[in-house]
């Protein structure tokens, strides 16, 4: 079944890729707790779910596999281009992180397919499950309980629409006397035919046996009052997936990523990482190089360079570039001189310009091309004159 479903990327561009489902009922927007601190050093993904902010309805017969499979075509048709990348979800959303990350989403039709069909779902699938650097499962679950009430749930809606479930499901997502109703009003948007058939597809799911494939390194958050995903339904994801962490919320329900922001963002931030020396790399490296001249590189970017780039932004932009010790304008000297010895002509140009944006004035990058006659060369100087003129005479 294919879907293309609503999304929204925040972040710096050339960072690495999280992507961020929400749960049942609610919209991206689900994430703006946390958005402010991932953003720092990721580039998040976050999606609607069909019928729900701004995707288009969905009909009956979805299952998680057909969601998890949306979203990596989501991923795929990203302009960064990402071969690796982090996902996570609330709730639902969790369960498609799960099935995304377990990495044989397709295989079982494929399978009955054919042989051949079901060799290349396979594949495929471990592909996928390869690419998933970190996962982050927020209240969430294998298997979501019987099928029967979800079934129940999903016939109720679709006579009564979904705005009527909103003092129930506050019950669950919140504790007693906490104001969610930025989350519950999102309901009011809902289309009802698509919410039933996602708890159809809740109803469907299972797993559970699929959690041991599942290699990421994965942080598991559950809500220590939760009605919807209780612990013991944490405890089976922490127990199949190898070597999960789980971290239990006290004070919060099922929306635990909501009512107790302030425990469970620290712990995703510090769970993925949070690559602050890509992030300061990045920005120093705009810095000096310009806006521009970055915003081409990170777009001239492949899989075959991307891990390059990383490199360079975290290891030349920060932690040389934001040493303490030298200036920038000193730091500037120091390259030219270098790239003057070496004859890196057009890395040259490039430095000249980042000479005048860190204050160096025309006379001083003169200055320290003259001294490099005498230490590098007059034929390796003339030739650096040349290059430096031309990129003077340009403004």
């Amino acid at each position: 079944m294919s879907m293309k479903l609503h999304h929204r990327v925040d972040g710096p561009a050339g960072a690495p890729l999280l992507v961020l489902g929400p749960s049942l009922g609610t919209t991206l927007d689900i994430w703006e707790p946390q958005l402010s601190a991932l953003t720092e050093s990721w580039r998040v993904l976050r999606y609607d779910l069909p019928g729900h902010g701004g995707s288009a309805p969905a009909a009956s017969g979805l299952t998680i596999d057909d969601l998890a499979q949306a979203v990596l075509d989501l991923v795929d048709d990203d302009p960064m281009d990402d071969d690796e990348f982090a996902v996570g979800g609330i709730s639902l959303g969790g369960a498609i992180a799960t099935a995304i990350a377990a990495g044989q989403q397709g295989q079982q039709a494929g399978q009955q397919a054919g042989q051949q069909a079901g060799q290349q779902a396979g594949q495929q699938a471990a592909g996928a499950r390869r690419r998933v650097r970190s996962l982050v499962l927020c209240c969430t679950s294998a298997r979501f309980g019987e099928p029967g009430p979800w079934l129940e749930r999903a016939a109720l809606v679709r006579a009564s629409g979904v705005a009527q479930l909103a003092p129930a499901l506050a019950a669950r997502w919140f504790t007693a006397g906490y104001d969610g109703r930025w989350v519950t009003d999102m309901l009011e948007g809902v289309d009802a035919e698509s919410y039933a058939a996602c708890c159809e597809a809740i109803a469907s799911c299972d797993l559970t046996g699929r959690l041991p494939a599942i290699t990421a390194p994965t942080l598991i958050v559950a809500g220590a009052d939760d009605p919807a995903t209780p612990l013991d339904q944490a405890l089976t994801l922490a127990q199949g997936i190898p070597g999960a962490l789980l971290r239990v919320v006290p004070g919060a329900a099922h929306l635990a990523s909501v009512e107790r922001a302030d425990a469970v963002t620290p712990a995703i931030v510090q769970h993925l990482g949070g690559d602050s020396s890509h992030a300061a790399g990045m920005r120093t490296r705009r810095e000096v190089l310009g806006d521009a001249h970055v915003d081409r590189a990170v777009a001239a970017t492949t899989g075959f360079t991307r891990d390059f780039q990383h490199l360079i932004t975290r290891y030349a932009w920060d932690e040389i570039w934001n040493r303490p010790g030298l200036d920038r304008r000193t730091r500037s000297c120091v390259t030219l001189t270098a790239l003057v010895a070496r004859g890196q002509l057009d890395e040259l140009a490039m430095h000249v310009r980042a000479a005048l944006r860190n204050g160096l004035t025309p006379d001083e990058i003169g200055e320290v091309l003259l001294q490099t006659a005498i230490y590098c060369g007059v034929p390796a100087a003339n030739a650096a004159f040349a290059v430096a003129q031309r990129v003077l005479s340009q403004g």
